[in-house]
């Protein structure tokens, strides 16, 4: 499949050439992301773009989202706001500041207060810090959403740099026990915590075997956490996307990696954009999910268990 037999309504499905410097930023992407709209059909399968428009399902709620300056975490902080969130807390890395404050005015133009923290989160007293502002600026707790991640690639293993292991183990997974941890004694009976872990906990990762083991242990942390926080009325659950287009797909890919990133995907043909992320943040984060704790939901474009089987013998092949 090419470019040119992608049927959809987003202008921006399909990234030009373009590299960056890690962590990325969202106002060099080229094109730039959709965080707002859905993609809708007509009855003759023809495609149209609608604003995502809130319930008030979270009404008076407040969330800790991290790295949400842009990509998934954004389009989450911006829909939890539309559905009348009144206080929204987003970390986010110093060199990511004017993709932060972007997403400071976009939050609060959607309805919520936000606080933007500048934050590394592989040192547990900035997580701690996290956490102290989140409750100076709002005075309580109900969501938190652990989404900041890193990705560096490697293609042979006998070349990873294990200081890159450890930094991305760091990043990925031992942040989210820290911020738990912190959390953990502000969140009530109803409170929900939602993890970012990816579809490569399940199909695997030829040139990312560090950053899938996260993700993989991602899955297991919230699985176990749901399992101890039951009996406190303490949801815990997980969204693993497949690909989405985000700036630290160009933080951490090649100019030419980049460029047509995700063309070819089943289902549309294309990646996702953060926006067709946000919702299943919302649906777990509010009462729609009230009996739903230990699960991961897959925003993949594909049936999660038989592709990620034919991946992992393609991968084994190559």
């Amino acid at each position: 499949m090419s470019a040119q037999d992608i049927v959809t309504a987003y202008s921006v499905a399909v990234p030009e050439k373009q590299s960056q410097e890690m962590p990325g930023l969202d106002k060099k992407m080229t094109p730039h992301l959709e965080y707002t709209k859905l993609e809708i059909w007509d009855d003759e399968g023809k495609p149209s773009l609608v604003e995502y428009q809130g319930s008030g399902k979270l009404k008076g709620k407040t969330a800790i989202i991290t790295g949400a300056d842009s990509g998934i975490g954004r389009a989450a902080a911006i829909m939890f706001a539309r559905e009348g969130c009144s206080g929204i807390t987003i970390t986010y890395l110093p060199e990511e500041e004017a993709d932060a404050k972007d997403a400071k005015k976009i939050i609060e133009d959607s309805g919520a207060k936000c606080n933007i923290t500048s934050a590394d989160l592989m040192d547990e007293a900035a997580c701690k810090k996290v956490v102290d502002d989140h409750l100076r600026a709002f005075g309580k707790l109900n969501i938190l959403v652990n989404n900041a991640s890193k990705q560096l690639f490697c293609k042979q293993f006998e070349n990873i740099d294990l200081k890159n292991v450890e930094s991305t183990f760091r990043s990925n997974i031992l942040q989210m026990f820290a911020l738990t941890k912190f959390a953990l004694p502000h969140l009530n009976r109803g409170a929900s915590i939602i993890n970012t872990t990816s579809v490569t906990a399940y199909r695997g990762s030829g040139s990312l075997v560090d950053y899938s083991a996260t993700k993989g242990a991602i899955m297991s942390f919230t699985r176990s956490l749901a399992v101890q926080l039951a009996s406190k009325g303490i949801r815990v659950n997980a969204v693993a996307p497949g690909p989405i287009v985000t700036a630290l797909q160009s933080g951490s890919r090649s100019a030419e990696n980049m460029e047509g990133f995700g063309v070819g995907m089943p289902l549309h043909g294309r990646a996702g954009q953060p926006a067709e992320a946000g919702p299943s943040y919302v649906f777990l984060a509010s009462s729609d999910s009230n009996i739903l704790t230990g699960q991961v939901i897959h925003i993949n474009s594909k049936s999660a268990f038989t592709c990620s089987f034919l991946r992992c013998v393609v991968d084994t092949a190559v």
